[in-house]
């Protein structure tokens, strides 16, 4: 009877723990976005998102047609890579915003980039990348990754994102 008595207080102990763990690592509490140590590459090292938020998964977006004139399986109707990943950071800007999110509720990016003579012009996509994070008025970074592609849907097309969002 003792045994039982004290193995129910110690199973109510750990419970208590765990409930007290769970409850200030999880419900209510903020994303916990992680720096990436002695760096300004604007980019995070690791994002901890409570349990209690909700997820939101963004398909891929890809870019507007910037020259209707120009073919539309060129790049000459999307434009450079800096004017592709900016086009496909307002759309998902855009996207978002019908969701009631915004850019900075973003905590995980993929990006594929498609590259030209042999070369991913990576400096352009960052170009257009830090219009939207890193700034004063849009500080919060994702985690991200960015691969090369051989080739994406449109053979105009430099550059795809997805993104995930969390609901604050």
């Amino acid at each position: 009877m003792r045994k039982s008595i004290f193995t129910l207080a110690i199973a109510g102990l750990c419970a208590g723990v765990v409930n007290a763990y769970a409850d200030s690592h999880a419900g209510g509490h903020d994303v916990i976005r992680h720096k990436l140590p002695n760096s300004d590459f604007p980019i995070s090292l690791a994002v901890e998102i409570p349990a209690s938020k909700a997820l939101v998964h963004l398909s891929g977006q890809v870019p507007a047609v910037i020259n209707d004139k120009a073919d539309a399986g060129t790049t000459a109707a999307y434009g450079s890579m800096e004017e592709q990943a900016t086009s496909v950071l307002q759309a998902i800007e855009k996207a978002l915003k019908s969701l009631d999110l915004t850019m900075g509720d973003i905590y995980r990016m993929q990006v594929f980039l498609v590259a030209q003579d042999g070369k991913v012009d990576f400096s352009g996509f960052m170009d257009g990348y830090t219009k939207f994070f890193g700034t004063e008025a849009q500080p919060n970074l994702p985690v991200r990754s960015a691969v090369e592609v051989a080739a994406l849907a449109n053979p105009g097309w430099l550059i795809e994102i997805e993104v995930s969002a969390v609901r604050q």
